[in-house]
């Protein structure tokens, strides 16, 4: 009986705090259960989610990815310089910008990591700083307005009553359940992260697995600098900001292991609407910026020391 107990816990747990919070925040503020407030919590929340699936890739592996945040300032402020009216360009083509920024930077994380050793931990944060001093530099810190209404949509439109970047989350969300699930490269990451030398003797190649991932996280939030830049109809020099730390704290609240090999996909969608619920539900509360910094790093600390006690229980 307490063996089923302690599995229920360590399977569901995350979804049951999930349900507590959501619960909590509708009886101390009824307007947080408003359509729409919950439909701009999810829009506000998509952000997040992007680096947290790009994160879980990294993570699944042994890594992390502390530049994620310098990255979607990088990518959305040049997709900001190529979306500006004045340049006449197709706005598409400012959305395919911030991707391939966040695809480059992402890359040259991976091969730090894969190919020239360097921890993941050095590599991603010398990256954190190397992106936002450019950002910086591109405009000389200043923003970027007079932004095509067409690529604004991105960011502020909405298809029918969804908006559009919850729409663009679902999307990348499907893709990477059958990529993670469904494809030879999921076991792939899996294989890499819970035993290097083990995948490394099977036939994986494990620098390319472990590069890929730093790829993805690196597209995922030039996606999310997109997006960012599109709702706040700027291009700004200090977006995202500290974003890294909301990724890290999903990806980790929804059981995935700091050391690599374990976790799911589904429990970072978990740990990234408790980090939305949790934000959305702080700032109808008035608690100021200050404490919820302290809450969320106390939730970090919280989800990796319950991830240590699991894991040494077994």
């Amino acid at each position: 009986m307490k063996k089923n107990i302690k599995n229920f816990i360590t399977e569901y747990g995350v979804v049951v705090c999930l349900i507590l919070i959501f619960i909590f925040f509708g009886i101390m503020k009824p307007k947080f259960l408003t359509v729409t407030n919950l439909l701009n919590m999810l829009r506000q929340t998509s952000i997040n989610g992007l680096l947290a699936i790009g994160m879980t890739f990294v993570v699944l592996t042994g890594g992390i990815d502390l530049s994620v945040g310098s990255i979607v300032g990088a990518s959305g402020m040049f997709a900001a310089l190529v979306a500006r009216e004045e340049m006449g360009l197709p706005w598409f083509l400012a959305i395919l910008t911030g991707l391939l920024v966040g695809l480059l930077l992402g890359t040259v994380n991976g091969i730090l990591v894969a190919y020239c050793k360097v921890p993941a931990f050095i590599a991603t944060m010398g990256m954190m700083s190397i992106a936002r001093g450019v950002t910086y530099m591109a405009t000389d810190a200043k923003p970027v307005p007079g932004l095509q209404q067409a690529f604004l949509k991105i960011g502020g439109g909405s298809l029918g009553p969804i908006p559009i970047p919850i729409i663009l989350l679902a999307i990348v969300l499907v893709i990477c359940f059958i990529v993670l699930y469904k494809c030879p490269y999921g076991r792939y990451v899996y294989a890499t992260g819970g035993n290097a030398l083990s995948a490394r003797i099977s036939g994986i190649n494990v620098r390319l697995v472990t590069c890929s991932v730093y790829m993805i996280s690196g597209v995922l939030a030039g996606l999310a600098g997109v997006i960012l830049t599109a709702r706040v109809t700027s291009g700004l020099a200090g977006s995202g900001e500290g974003y890294e730390t909301d990724a890290i704290a999903a990806a980790v609240i929804g059981g995935n292991s700091l050391a690599g090999g374990r976790g799911r996909l589904w429990g970072t969608i978990i740990g990234f609407l408790i980090m939305g619920i949790m934000n959305n539900g702080l700032d109808m509360m008035a608690v100021s910026s200050y404490w919820q910094l302290v809450i969320k790093g106390l939730i970090i600390i919280g989800a990796v020391m319950l991830d240590s006690l699991n894991e040494n229980n077994k």
